[in-house]
């Protein structure tokens, strides 16, 4: 066993052990596969032990593979502090995905994320559907996300440090000739018959879709078929105008011309709301992002489940780290 394994290696080794995909390992470290394989092969010399099992159709890690993927993390994130500890200068923009772009609980924190740390950039993006920001994050392309990360597909999530931030409570939006429009809340059963459009279809928003059909199974509300996606408030009115649809949205969801958003009652349905980044990442912004979090969640009640109230089967769990 060599005293010194290069960090490269391991950089290498880890990619692979996370994408199980040595052509989208190479991509997301911009090397060539030939180089990252030739990394792979040295390491497995250097630690006299395959790490991987390689066919033509799969890539999967050994015991020893197992064995040494939280150890290659925790070096990898010690390399990672000790540079961002003597680095000149301010640490790298941070890219954080508020989901769509407007008022809401991720631009709040993340407003609260910018009074915090000063220094850091925080960049917002706006990448519409945690599934789709999830695997930006694995890859490498964004820092952080929020929304529904229970309702991520589990090898995703596998890869994801995460802390709860908010149990959001649901509403709907009414075209404003709706016949439920002119009601202050909507109950649950006043949308039993109703079609309503939870983003079905989009490979974006499948863990929101999830959510919505956990939430009307025995409710009697259909989902809406798969429909193509309305990017922008115009394009948005327009659809919401000819089809009639209603949409399931949080009560924080941006307000939209041609409808009304009106919250959903008895119970009142809770989307548990978590600030997801990749496990190992090491950044200041994400200390303030976290930190923001829990500053606003203890001080409006974020985490609190009022009595009446539904919340989907599986819940945020703990942090990750």
């Amino acid at each position: 066993m060599p005293r010194d394994v290069e960090p490269r290696l391991l950089r290498a080794f880890l990619a692979v052990a996370e994408e199980l995909h040595f052509t989208r390992a190479a991509a997301r470290l911009y090397v060539a596969q030939q180089a990252l394989s030739r990394d792979v092969r040295r390491l497995e010399q250097a630690l006299g032990a395959p790490l991987f099992v390689r066919t033509t159709r799969a890539v999967e890690l050994t015991p020893d593979g197992e064995r040494l993927l939280p150890l290659a993390r925790g070096v990898l994130r010690a390399h990672e502090e000790l540079a961002a500890a003597f680095a000149a200068g301010a640490p790298r923009p941070l890219l954080v995905d508020l989901n769509t772009d407007g008022p809401g609980t991720a631009r709040s924190v993340l407003d609260r994320a910018r009074e915090l740390a000063p220094d850091c950039e925080l960049m917002a993006r706006f990448e519409s559907g945690l599934t789709h920001a999830a695997a930006e994050i694995a890859a490498g392309r964004l820092d952080v996300s929020f929304g529904y990360a229970d309702g991520l597909a589990p090898a995703l999530r596998a890869r994801l440090a995460r802390t709860p931030v908010r149990y959001e409570p649901l509403a709907v939006l009414l075209p404003e000739g709706h016949a439920l429009a002119a009601l202050d809340s909507v109950p649950l059963e006043a949308l039993r018959g109703e079609t309503v459009y939870t983003g079905a279809g989009n490979p974006r928003t499948v863990e929101w879709t999830g959510l919505a059909r956990e939430l009307f199974a025995g409710r009697g509300i259909a989902s809406a078929p798969p429909a193509p996606v309305a990017v922008g408030k115009e394009e948005f009115r327009r659809v919401m105008a000819k089809t009639g649809c209603p949409v399931l949205a949080t009560v924080g969801f941006v307000d939209m011309p041609g409808c009304v958003k009106r919250p959903l009652t008895a119970p009142v349905p809770l989307s548990p709301l978590s600030m997801v980044w990749r496990k190992g990442s090491s950044h200041p912004g994400i200390d303030a992002l976290r930190r923001a979090a829990a500053e606003l969640g203890a001080g409006q009640g974020w985490l609190e489940v009022p009595p009446d109230s539904w919340l989907p089967a599986l819940t945020p769990g703990p942090d990750g780290g």
